[in-house]
């Protein structure tokens, strides 16, 4: 029996609500033109968000703004 190949992992949805994590990397790589630095590269993501990430989206998909900020103020 052949065994399932899992889902392929969405670089431009946050892996933990699942919503537009408007990343500018993903946005440069896909229409091949320079973008602005993300928002992502001046904050510092705490262990304890990171850990939330399931393992097949770490280092593959970015958290949003919205669940980096909902997840340091509460």
């Amino acid at each position: 029996m052949p065994s399932q190949m899992p889902a392929p992992i969405d670089a431009c949805a946050c892996p933990l609500c699942g919503k537009p994590n408007q990343c500018a990397m993903e946005v440069a790589k896909i229409s091949g033109q320079p973008v602005a630095k993300c928002w992502c590269v001046n904050v510092s993501f705490p262990p304890e968000l990171l850990a939330k990430v399931p393992v097949a989206s770490q280092r593959k998909a970015c958290i949003c703004q919205a669940c980096a900020t909902k997840d340091a103020h509460g």
